[in-house]
């Protein structure tokens, strides 16, 4: 394990975050944000892990800006901006909920509480059940629910989900926590009238190379090869692509590497109910006596 670039991934990541935390959204469109983010990662010497997520209100997660995407923040919106950096596939990945509303004010506050609490008790060799019985509890008393099905994560490099998950529930499946890799804690938090589970949606605008295969079709292979060269194994956007194909091309090159399963495409993720979510996430290391959090 690359300890030092994990370290400095999260430096940067965290930077980025706070200054994302500072600002005032209303008024910009998705476009905006996800562009200004992404730059701002590259400015300060990172590349991006993944795609800027801006998901609203119900969404959960997965939802990053279309190529010119003009849907606005509005002052009523609950928005999760979830970014990713990585230094040679070292990977951090953070998370930040806004809203503008004070009504919601209490889903983000429970997903930060659990965060901060389950991220108290990890240490080498913390069961990862007990981390999902911290957060369950955490939001419950805050009048909220978790979110079952969605989880942390392990992280690998050029992998953002390396198998284990780190449960926001209490979950009979258990793994202990070890200081030979990296893990992602982000608690997913809905209202006493959700579900507290999500769904998938119509929209796919994240994707990533799920194999080298080759295809028939040379242009299509051209564009995998460019996104093996570009990304590796992490997720892209279309956005990522309109500077060397023009976008009504590469939509098609697009499904047809879908088509040909080279390419998966990330579904946006829905509370099952319709009700707001809110999330809070860190990127962390354990230790014998507790963690590094790479992206405080």
């Amino acid at each position: 394990m690359q300890f030092q670039d994990y370290i400095n991934a999260g430096k940067i990541a965290a930077q980025v975050r706070e200054n994302v935390r500072k600002k005032n959204h209303v008024g910009s469109t998705l476009f905006e944000i996800c562009e200004s983010i992404e730059k701002e990662i590259i400015q300060k010497g990172g590349k991006c892990a993944f795609p800027v997520n801006t998901s609203i209100n119900e969404v959960a997660a997965h939802y990053t800006a279309e190529p010119n995407d003009q849907k606005v923040i509005k002052e009523t919106d609950l928005v999760k901006i979830d970014l990713g950096v990585q230094i040679n596939g070292y990977i951090a990945d953070t998370a930040v909920s806004m809203c503008y509303d004070a009504k919601f004010d209490f889903l983000i506050q429970a997903a930060e509480a659990a965060l901060r609490n389950a991220i108290s008790i990890i240490k080498d060799g913390t069961k990862s059940s007990d981390v999902g019985k911290v957060i369950e509890n955490t939001v419950k008393e805050m009048g909220c629910i978790p979110i079952a099905n969605l989880s942390g994560h392990s992280l690998e490099r050029y992998t953002i989900h390396a198998g284990k998950s780190v449960p926001n529930i209490w979950s009979i499946g258990s793994f202990t926590f070890s200081p030979s890799e990296a893990y992602a804690c982000e608690p997913f938090v809905t209202t006493k009238d959700g579900l507290g589970f999500v769904r998938e949606g119509i929209i796919k605008n994240i994707f990533s190379l799920a194999t080298r295969k080759r295809t028939k079709d040379a242009e299509a292979d051209k564009l995998a090869d460019y996104i093996w060269e570009k990304f590796n194994m992490l997720p892209f956007a279309l956005r990522w692509l309109v500077q060397e194909w023009d976008e009504k091309n590469a939509r098609i090159l697009l499904e047809k590497l879908i088509k040909n399963k080279v390419v998966r495409s990330y579904p946006v993720l829905i509370e099952a109910n319709g009700q707001r979510v809110a999330q809070a996430e860190h990127t962390f290391i354990p230790k014998e006596n507790g963690i590094t959090i790479t992206t405080l």
